[in-house]
């Protein structure tokens, strides 16, 4: 499993780069549903949750086939 530096929420690009995504994809993702992302309250940008990156790398290695994670 890939190792998470200590921080509650992630940006784009950086959970792109944990998952192996483009943030393109995570973007794409965010709007059909598949992968929500929060939003920062402050400037509104896209943020991910480290719990939910946990949880989408533990079925992406269990061999889950769903991408929900909402």
């Amino acid at each position: 499993m890939r190792k998470f530096v200590q921080k509650r929420y992630y940006t784009v690009k950086e959970a792109a780069d944990l998952i192996g995504v483009t943030p393109l994809t995570m973007r794409n993702w965010d709007k059909q549903g598949k992968f929500r992302a929060k939003r920062n309250p402050v400037n509104n940008y896209r943020v991910y949750k480290t719990e939910d990156l946990e949880i989408f790398l533990r079925r992406m290695e269990g061999g889950g086939t769903t991408l929900d994670i909402v």
